[in-house]
């Protein structure tokens, strides 16, 4: 999967989910700042994003997320890496 597709998936599970403009979702949106998505919601932005990996997301991975950005790279480097038991 390409980073544009992850991109796609990210801003589709934000604005169906969430109700944000896809005009706010662009790559350096912040999520808390720009965006309005506090750690509850980034809980679920992860349980929506789940079926896009074959392995579970552990929260540490996505402890440094802080833009879309940041969420699409979380996402490429787990989609990637082989998965471990």
């Amino acid at each position: 999967m390409t980073h544009d597709e992850i991109f796609a998936r990210v801003a589709a599970v934000l604005e169906e989910t969430f109700e944000i403009d896809p005009a706010r979702i662009r790559p350096e949106a912040r999520l808390y700042d720009d965006l309005d998505i506090d750690s509850i919601d980034a809980v679920d932005l992860l349980v929506k994003l789940k079926p896009m990996l074959n392995k579970p997301i552990k929260p540490e991975q996505f402890k440094a997320v802080r833009t879309v950005q940041d969420v699409v790279q979380a996402l490429a480097l787990l989609i990637d890496s082989p998965a471990t038991a």
